[in-house]
C-alpha cells in the first residue's frame, strides 16, 4: 500500500490539457503553509472563480450512521439492517458513516499524532521527502513511523472489506463477492494537511471532485470542513471522532453498473484552525478487471461503461482528466477512442 502525505490548499485547477498537466508535473507550485497561513492576501492560484468559491455554512447533510457491531459479531439481523441503510445511502449519494467499526481509538490517535509531528517541521526539513516530479504529488512515506501508518492501512483495508460484504448484500450478489474481488488489493493512504487561511471565502482546501477509486475511509479530526454535493446543492457533513466517513468511488460505481453513486465534495478551509484527514482509498489489484456481476446487468440494466483496470483509470485521472461527476463517461469515450485508433493502425 502507498502512503502519501500533502499539504492540500490547491490552486484553481479547471480542466487541463495533456500540456497544462506536463507542465504542472515539471513546476509544482510550493509554498510554506506556515507563512501562507498569516497572510492577508492570497495568492492568484488559489483563488477560485465566484460560481465555485465555498459557503462555509453549508445546512449539514443527513446521512446514516451504520453501526457495524452487531454486523462484526455474527448477527445476521444487524447485518441486514446495516446492508439496508448502506444501500440506501449509495442510491442517493454514496456517502455514510460507520461507528462500532472495531479500530483501536489509540491506532487512529497515533496516525493523528505522527501527521501533525511531520507537519509542524519546517518546510526544509518537509522537502527532503518530497516526490519526484511526475510521481503523485506530496511528501512519500519514508519520513515518518512508518510502522503505524502500515498497521493503520491493515485495519482500513480489513474494515473496507467487511463494508464490501454489506455493499454485496445490498445489491443482491452475497457478502463473498465483493470482498474477495478486494481481498488482495492496492490501497492508497493520505494524509491531508489543511492550513488556516485568512480568506477562506476566495479558496478552497481541495476543489470539487470524486474519487476513482473502489471505496473511501476518511477519518476527519474535529474542526470539520468536509462538503458533499447533492442534488445541485452543497451540504456539510460534521465530523465524529469515533465514526469514519466512507463514500463509494468511480471504480466500485462502475462495478455496481451504475446503481450506486459516487458523489461530488470538496474540503472548505477556515481562518483559526489547521484542519487534518486520514484518507484510505481501496483500489482493486492492478490486474483485476472491472466488470459488474452478471447479477447486475440485464435487459432493463444494460452495461454502462467497458471492462477495465484500475492502473487504466488511475493513469486517465492523472494524465488526462481531473476527476468530477463525468469521469466515467469521458474515461469511457477515451477508451473507446484508443481502441478504435489501435484498430485503426492494426
Amino acid at each position: 500500500m502507498a502512503i502519501d502525505c500533502i499539504t492540500t490548499m490547491h490552486p484553481i485547477m479547471p480542466q487541463p490539457s495533456n500540456q497544462e498537466i506536463k507542465e504542472q508535473d515539471q513546476h509544482p507550485l510550493v509554498f510554506d503553509a506556515s507563512v501562507l497561513r498569516h497572510q492577508l492576501h492570497i495568492p492568484s492560484q488559489f483563488i477560485w472563480p465566484d460560481e465555485e468559491k465555498a459557503c462555509l455554512d453549508e445546512p449539514e447533510l443527513q446521512i446514516p450512521f451504520i453501526d457495524l457491531g452487531g454486523f462484526l459479531s455474527g448477527d445476521p439481523l444487524a447485518a441486514t439492517e446495516a446492508s439496508r441503510l448502506v444501500g440506501e445511502a449509495c442510491q442517493k449519494h454514496g456517502f455514510f458513516l460507520v461507528v462500532n467499526h472495531g479500530i483501536d481509538r489509540q491506532l487512529i490517535s497515533d496516525a493523528h499524532l505522527y501527521m501533525d509531528n511531520f507537519f509542524s517541521l519546517p518546510l526544509s526539513h518537509k522537502q527532503r521527502a518530497q516526490r519526484m516530479p511526475g510521481e503523485h504529488c506530496g511528501y512519500a512515506s519514508s519520513f515518518t513511523a512508518r510502522n503505524v501508518y502500515q498497521d493503520y492501512c491493515e485495519a482500513m483495508s480489513n474494515l473496507s472489506l467487511g463494508i464490501m460484504e454489506l455493499l454485496g448484500m445490498s445489491l443482491g450478489v452475497g457478502r463473498a463477492y465483493f470482498r474477495e474481488f478486494f481481498e488482495e488489493n492496492n490501497s492508497i493512504m493520505r494524509l491531508n494537511y489543511y492550513p488556516p487561511c485568512q480568506k477562506p471565502d476566495l479558496t478552497l482546501g481541495t476543489g470539487p471532485h470524486c474519487d476513482p477509486t473502489s471505496l473511501t475511509i476518511l477519518h476527519q479530526d474535529q474542526v470539520g470542513g468536509l462538503q458533499v454535493c447533492v442534488d445541485n446543492e452543497w451540504h456539510s457533513i460534521k465530523p465524529a471522532f469515533n465514526a469514519f466517513v466512507v463514500n463509494v468511488g468511480d471504480t466500485f460505481m462502475a462495478l455496481s453498473n451504475g446503481r450506486y453513486k459516487s458523489c461530488l465534495h470538496r474540503a472548505v478551509v477556515n481562518r483559526e484552525t489547521t484542519r487534518k484527514s486520514l484518507a484510505f482509498f481501496l483500489c482493486p489489484r492492478s490486474d483485476k478487471v472491472v466488470s459488474p456481476p452478471c447479477e447486475l446487468v440485464d435487459k432493463m440494466s444494460p452495461r454502462l461503461y467497458p471492462d477495465f483496470t484500475w492502473p487504466m483509470l488511475l493513469e486517465f485521472t492523472q494524465k488526462h482528466y481531473r476527476a468530477d461527476m463525468k469521469t466515467l463517461e469521458a474515461f469511457t469515450n477515451w477508451l473507446q477512442r484508443k481502441s478504435t485508433h489501435s484498430n485503426f493502425i492494426t
